[in-house]
């Protein structure tokens, strides 16, 4: 497919009129590359290790960090449909990476617990105290940042990685439940009725519904030290609850894991929906539901990736374009955006995706500490 160089080219020198002078400024910004027909922009800037988003009711985009210990608000004030404020509304936090929005509350996941700030648009100026939802979560850094998304069931689902590259998984008791360490689990609003729907999942930092069939997909980070091309990072979807994905003794649903291997098979395991590739570390992913894109982009699956950290030849650092057929089947996948990567350089880390009220497609730089907008301007 051919491809055009669209962006801000690497030390681009803007313009600027500041009281009715001309200021020059140099960006340092990464030249993009997108299909034809698309153009990015950097949409907000001054937004400390971005990672998951959500919109609230009101048009508010939420953000959460991991190292910046921050949750963002970011509004429009002006009304010109690019937000102009960015305002920390909870900071001293413990990796609050996880961020949902539901019934006019703030969901935030640190790595310990999960609290939400009621009716937080109307309180933007002044914050509300934070309401305990739980605050027993696993203590453990190690792939302890959170992911949490409300599914259509009203659930509320929690990502629980692993607290090791790999390791034997221990079990934990909640309320007369047995939960355990790499799983996706799920909670009422309250907190209350926790489970686990998905096992043997080493590391999910990004998941979601399909629009259609309500079937869970999501990203899961294939373990580290078997060399630079193997196991690959993987895409699944949950058929049923409790299904096996197969961590720590398989790996990409053929891999056996060379110290636990033997303690299991592959062949009960889960396969993933789709091989994404060694390190390339997949984070957050969405649907595209809107229909600012052209047709066949609809329904498409796009997916954050993260970047490798210790492949001898980086990979990753882009976000993937998945198409997925009628019956949920993976057809086939390739870049739709890059530049973030070049050579040897990283100049960004797509950490998150989110389709925007007016069908551009958001991405969360964490490393860049900004929000990208990517929309179709031919």
């Amino acid at each position: 497919m051919n491809r055009l160089t669209l962006g801000l080219l690497a030390g681009l020198v803007v313009l600027l009129v500041q009281g009715g002078s001309i200021a020059a400024e140099l960006q340092g910004l990464p030249t993009l590359m997108l299909p034809p027909g698309f153009k990015a922009e950097v949409w907000v800037d001054g937004v400390d290790n971005a990672r998951a988003m959500a919109y609230g009711d009101k048009g508010t985009l939420f953000v959460g960090s991991r190292k910046a210990g921050k949750v963002y608000a970011l509004s429009d004030t002006n009304g010109d449909g690019r937000p102009d404020r960015v305002r920390v509304i909870a900071e001293g936090l413990n990796m609050p990476s996880g961020i949902a929005f539901r019934d006019g509350d703030l969901y935030v996941a640190e790595v310990q617990r999960i609290f939400k700030l009621v009716g937080i648009e109307s309180r933007l100026d002044a914050p509300p105290s934070p309401t305990r939802v739980r605050d027993d979560l696993p203590t453990e850094t190690h792939h302890g940042w959170r992911f949490i998304d409300f599914g259509p069931d009203g659930k509320l689902y929690v990502a629980i990685g692993a607290p090791c590259n790999v390791c034997p998984l221990a079990r934990f008791e909640r309320d007369g439940r047995t939960l355990r360490y790499g799983s996706i689990t799920r909670m009422d609003a309250d907190g209350r009725n926790w489970e686990v729907v998905a096992d043997g999942v080493r590391n999910s930092v990004g998941f979601t519904w399909h629009p259609q069939t309500q079937k869970l997909w999501f990203t899961d980070n294939g373990r580290d030290m078997l060399g630079d091309d193997t196991p690959s990072c993987e895409l699944n979807v949950l058929d049923r609850s409790g299904e096996d994905f197969g961590f720590p003794y398989c790996h990409a649903g053929s891999v056996a894991d060379p110290e636990f291997g033997a303690q299991g098979r592959c062949s009960s395991a889960k396969a993933p929906a789709a091989l994404l590739g060694p390190h390339v570390a997949p984070l957050g992913l969405a649907f595209y539901t809107g229909t600012q894109f052209p047709a066949e982009y609809r329904g498409n699956l796009f997916i954050a990736e993260h970047g490798s950290w210790n492949r001898s030849e980086k990979i990753g650092y882009r976000i993937q374009r998945v198409r997925i057929d009628a019956s949920g089947q993976v057809i086939d996948q390739q870049p739709f955006a890059e530049g973030w990567l070049a050579g040897s350089q990283v100049s960004g880390r797509p950490a998150d995706v989110l389709v925007a009220p007016d069908g551009a497609l958001l991405v969360a730089d964490d490393l860049g500490g900004r929000i990208w907008r990517i929309r179709y301007a031919p």
